[in-house]
């Protein structure tokens, strides 16, 4: 099989690299570690189950939520009551789930003295919580804070997430109007307008389908994956959306979002359901209570970009993430680039000059689902325990964002 993956990757080698210096005078990742630096503790995530099919169809987020709280305290040892504040991404719900991240909390084991906040920054909310608690560490505002996200696309996906009410003047300014163009048009748009053949596209999903399936076989995923127990008493404790199509039968599929596209069901993420946690503290504060980090997070950056291109957004982000923290691409280990869709993933791969075999080693979203408010967080659980077994010292987490945005963040592996 690996023969096979390594085949696929040399059909997806850009064929030029762009320059590997981010030109950048910053040295925040070089820098020698500090009682103020901001350390991940663990990442933990639920199974990924396929949206409306999957084991989670009739499983509420709340609870889901819940759960991967519950493990979270478990794995860690931590008193509950030291944390400072959580915050949950969410997508899909109305109020982005403020109300249902608050009873996860509370039924995860959290007092209720632990504030709980909801994040929407659509695609990137996973992370976005994490760069937020990261960055009121860093400010001194709490010492202890988790990042999460979770989505239940089989209960809440659909017309009824969109708004409908729109104001005429609003809707007649052409850029506003953009940001409502749906998802699979602007993927569209990306592999017309910047040439990514329908051909690149299915390589890439071979890809991430190949490497997710090779993966789940070997176990890799079993470190970073929070057993959930249904209601019946099943437990479910793998991703339930992997399967392993042949280059011939993706080659078959119709277009998804436009008769003449490049679009299909196999080069463009599931919709899933699931969760993802991340404790994050000041490097001192778990010192004081006997943590051990596992990662020093070291950078965040979101940017904007036409919402009718959206899929770009990482070719965007990356480059600034880099600059702020004084890296260039050849000294990333790992890159978790959000499979959105395949003709994002491989125009950003390409264009930043980014060697594929390093992009998603355990695969993507294409092969196992993209629950938009959890995958942030889940990147950075599928990244941690892979660079450690890589032994390799920086990962880079993106995404692409729905409405026109572009998030990345960096960490440093601290168990090599």
């Amino acid at each position: 099989m690996s023969s096979r993956i390594s085949a696929i990757a040399q059909h997806l080698a850009p064929p030029t690299a762009a320059p590997a210096s981010s030109g950048s005078k910053s040295c925040l990742a070089k820098a020698p570690k500090s009682p103020d630096d901001v350390v991940i503790i663990e990442a933990i995530r639920s199974p990924l189950c396929k949206g409306g099919k999957g084991a989670f169809k009739e499983t509420h987020p709340e609870y889901i939520m819940g759960e991967v709280f519950k493990a979270l305290i478990k794995k860690t040892g931590i008193e509950p009551g030291i944390v400072q504040d959580i915050q949950v991404g969410n997508v899909l719900m109305p109020g982005a789930g403020v109300t249902t991240a608050r009873m996860a909390a509370l039924y995860g084991g959290f007092p209720n003295s632990v504030p709980a906040a909801a994040v929407n920054r659509q695609c990137s909310s996973g992370l976005a919580t994490v760069g937020s608690i990261a960055a009121a560490i860093k400010a001194g505002f709490i010492d202890i804070g988790i990042g999460a996200g979770v989505e239940s696309m089989s209960m809440y996906y659909g017309p009824g997430a969109m708004p409908t009410d729109l104001s005429p003047q609003v809707m007649a300014y052409g850029p506003a109007a953009d940001v409502m163009i749906p998802m699979g048009t602007t993927s569209e748009n990306v592999a017309e307008q910047f040439g990514v053949t329908r051909a690149e596209q299915d390589a890439f999903a071979l890809r991430s389908h190949t490497l997710a399936a090779k993966a789940a076989k070997e176990g890799l995923f079993a470190e970073e994956i929070a057993p959930i127990k249904l209601a019946d008493g099943t437990v479910v404790a793998a991703d339930d959306g992997i399967r392993v199509p042949t280059a011939e039968l993706l080659a078959k599929l119709k277009p998804a979002f436009k008769k003449d596209g490049t679009s299909t069901a196999g080069n463009s993420s599931q919709v899933t359901d699931g969760a993802a946690a991340v404790l994050l503290c000041r490097r001192s504060y778990a010192e004081k209570k006997g943590l051990k980090p596992i990662a020093r997070f070291l950078g965040f950056t979101a940017v904007g970009c036409p919402p009718s291109i959206m899929g770009i957004g990482p070719a965007l982000a990356i480059p600034q993430l880099l600059t702020q923290t004084g890296l260039a691409i050849n000294d990333i280990g790992i890159w978790e680039i959000n499979e959105a869709f395949a003709s994002q993933a491989v125009y950003c791969v390409k264009k930043l000059g980014i060697n594929v075999e390093k992009v998603n080693p355990k695969g993507g979203a294409i092969a196992f689902g993209h629950p938009m408010g959890a995958t942030g967080a889940r990147q950075i659980a599928t990244l941690l325990p892979e660079l450690r077994r890589r032994k390799e010292k920086f990962g880079v987490i993106s995404m692409c964002v729905g409405i026109g945005m572009g998030v990345a963040a960096l960490v440093e592996n601290e168990v090599l």
